[in-house]
């Protein structure tokens, strides 16, 4: 055995009082100060230094137990059998090694059946019954011990107080994860936000501090719910219902009893499909309702789990593969201001580059003054950034004792970054704004990508960097001017040449040529989305009449209310707005009004939510969206209970999968021409 280096030998003893730190923060206090990604590094950073030399294990390493000790306010309870953790994966080679393993530790090489399970980003507690009835509920605490939270359980409506049905045993510990789905937590924190209260970072944190109430009305008050998945103690089983050999199947008979279990839950044949269900559940983790972290595989047959039997702290039939870290820690360098179409400045936090959610992160919006000041944010803070499938990075809080001593204070500027006029904030909203208008480079150019974009005026080849060149040349002072280019200022541009100023030309001569709803998204008033665009556009049917609506005729039309009432009036009301306007005529900008408006209540899809995913034939996904827009539809991006039709073609994935489990009717494109051919003239 050899003798390890001093450096080793205090570097496992600062790992081990770290770890214990963060055991504690985590699992006693519900502050967590470390995503759990820097953990996951820490904890196998001494796993590697205890395999190397063994003799530095101490009897309290985190490696040897759990978590930490529970906290004194709720009594202590011991649990039967010891609430153990999960080793992790986090690739598929060491997914694999964990099935070699497995092989290699029964003597034999046929394919092991797994269970396979979301691991939901939660609280573990357990649940004690006798004779069916609820008798204790407990958090895992230390492994060993936790805390008794049985009347905040009590209080959750998916844990049945007495089990349903017949044949469960007369003690039965079932265990699960107790979490708060995705919209309970959006709606509390907005709660609490009209309160002007403390925000939860997390779903996970949001649960972990509703059930660690120790009024239980405030927990019953918060929408948490519990998914179980295992059992612990169990005895007395009736001679007339043998207890389940599989592990899926003891879920099976959980769910019988009154339980919620994971509808994603499959049975895979071998590590193979294990692996295709860890892709699977990664592409559609978004969708989800809940949070999830990764994948829980277990040994489904009972008996090869007792063969293979637990290390100190965790089975060696089941491991955790975990996704790529949503939430990192990096540094703060810097915090600049960004200006928009709108005038709209906006901090943008300039980061130590760091790998999370599957990219590379540098920066990371700030929203306004009001998010810098709740996070308590400084320059030279160590910050956790979360990043979600496709959202924006953002930073969602702050480890305050790795804040620097030369911390500075984030100064929000009162005069813009780009253009120097004031910068002013309305009351009643938290966005500040650059009063310049459009003597503002960056208000300018934010305004003609809009104009151009696909969407708007559908400009083909008009990227972003080519309208910097226009507007840091002088060529474009208003979107008018897109209109008055020639071939020889476009050709001069860098990176462009004659075929491609060509092309550029013809296609700003193919976008004169657009409709009413284009036209008016394109002109970029505040809160005028597509859908309100052609609300807008229908209701007036023309460009005069809708130029010169008052507020109150405004808000009779379909989805708009005070606020873009007054938008819209203000805009049309401006004198440089109109002028931008005749100029846009006088260039060639064209549509067709119609004579009489529509009433967008009488649209025969009104009211109707659809999802289009897959490929189409006949026509784009573009177009089949502008087709059920125009009929009043609305349409989504994602499936979700308030969806009412999906249309799928060819390819179609977890969207389709997703509509099928929530029995939502599903169109292929056959469909979607013939109802569109219904109703062909009704706009």
């Amino acid at each position: 055995m050899s003798t390890p280096a001093p450096n080793i030998v205090t570097e496992a003893e600062q790992l081990r009082a770290e770890i214990h730190d963060h055991n504690y923060r985590y699992y006693a206090l519900d502050e967590p100060q470390v995503p759990d990604a820097e953990y996951d590094r820490l904890m196998l950073r001494l796993r590697e230094i205890e395999s190397q030399y063994p003799q530095l294990i101490t009897p309290d390493s985190p490696t040897q137990r759990v978590g930490a000790a529970p906290l004194s306010a709720f009594a202590t309870v011991q649990h039967e059998m010891p609430m153990l953790s999960l080793d992790n994966a986090f690739s598929d080679e060491e997914l694999i090694n964990f099935n070699r393993r497995i092989q290699e530790r029964l003597k034999h090489t046929d394919h092991i059946e797994f269970a396979c399970e979301v691991k939901l980003d939660g609280i573990a507690v357990s649940l004690l019954y006798r004779d069916g009835i609820l008798v204790r509920g407990a958090t895992r605490g230390d492994g060993a011990r936790g805390e008794d939270i049985t009347q905040n359980v009590r209080t959750i409506d998916s844990i049945p107080l007495r089990l349903r049905g017949t044949g469960f045993p007369s003690v039965l510990e079932v265990r699960g994860e107790i979490y708060m789905p995705k919209s309970g937590f959006e709606k509390m924190n907005n709660q609490a936000r009209e309160k002007g209260e403390k925000l939860f970072v997390n779903p996970r944190n949001a649960a972990a501090g509703s059930l660690r109430q120790l009024d239980p009305r405030i927990t019953a008050s918060r929408p948490l719910e519990m998914c179980a998945y295992s059992v612990g103690l169990v005895d007395g089983v009736p001679a007339e219902h043998p207890w389940p050999t599989r592990h899926s199947d003891i879920l099976y008979a959980l769910r019988d009893w009154g339980f919620l279990i994971n509808r994603e839950m499959v049975v895979a044949k071998d590590i193979d499909e294990c692996i295709a269900y860890y892709r699977k559940i990664q592409d559609k983790r978004m969708s989800l309702t809940y949070d999830i972290d990764g994948i829980v595989f277990k040994v489904n047959q009972r008996e090869l789990q007792e063969k293979l039997g637990f290390i100190s702290r965790a089975p060696r039939w089941a491991i955790a593969y975990k996704f790529p870290a949503q939430e990192e820690m990096t540094q703060l360098l810097d915090v600049e201001f960004q200006v928009g179409r709108t005038g709209a400045v906006t901090p943008v936090a300039r980061l130590q580059p760091v790998f999370v959610g599957g990219v590379t992160v540098s920066n990371a919006t700030l929203h306004n003054r009001d998010e810098i000041q709740r996070l308590g944010l400084k320059i030279g803070d160590t910050v956790i950034v979360r990043r979600a499938g496709d959202v924006i990075p953002q930073i969602v809080g702050i480890v305050d004792t790795k804040r620097p001593e030369n911390a500075r204070d984030v100064v929000f500027p009162d005069h813009c970054p780009v253009c120097g006029s004031p910068v002013e904030t309305v009351p009643g909203e938290a966005v500040a704004r650059c009063d310049g208008g459009l003597i503002c480079p960056a208000q300018r150019k934010e305004a003609i990508k809009h104009f151009a974009s696909r969407k708007a005026m559908d400009v083909e080849g008009l990227g972003d960097k080519l309208v910097e060149q226009l507007v840091d040349q002088g060529y474009i002072k208003a979107v008018a001017d897109l209109y008055q280019l020639t071939r020889e200022q476009l050709a001069g541009l860098e990176r462009m040449g004659e075929k491609s100023a060509d092309n550029l030309l013809n296609a700003l001569e193919k976008s004169k040529q657009t409709t009413l709803e284009k036209f008016i998204y394109a002109l970029g008033i505040r809160e005028v989305g597509e859908a309100t665009a052609r609300n807008l556009a229908l209701h007036f049917g023309n460009y005069a009449a809708l130029s010169n609506a008052t507020e109150d005729a405004l808000q009779e039309v379909a989805d708009v209310g005070p606020v873009v009432a007054h938008f819209v009036a203000e805009f049309f009301q401006q004198e440089h707005n109109r002028e931008a306007v005749t100029a846009l005529k006088a260039a060639g900008v064209t549509w067709e009004d119609r004579d009489q408006p529509v009433n967008t209540a009488d649209l025969p899809l009104k009211g109707l939510t659809y999802v289009l995913t897959g490929t189409l034939e006949a026509m784009s996904r573009d177009d089949a969206k502008a087709h059920l827009l125009a009929l009043g539809a609305k349409v989504a991006g994602s499936v979700s209970a308030k969806t009412d039709y999906v249309v799928a073609g060819p390819g179609a994935g977890s969207k389709l999968q997703k509509a099928e489990e929530l029995n939502i009717p599903v169109l292929d494109e056959a469909g979607l021409l013939a109802l569109l051919q219904q109703h062909q003239r009704a706009v």
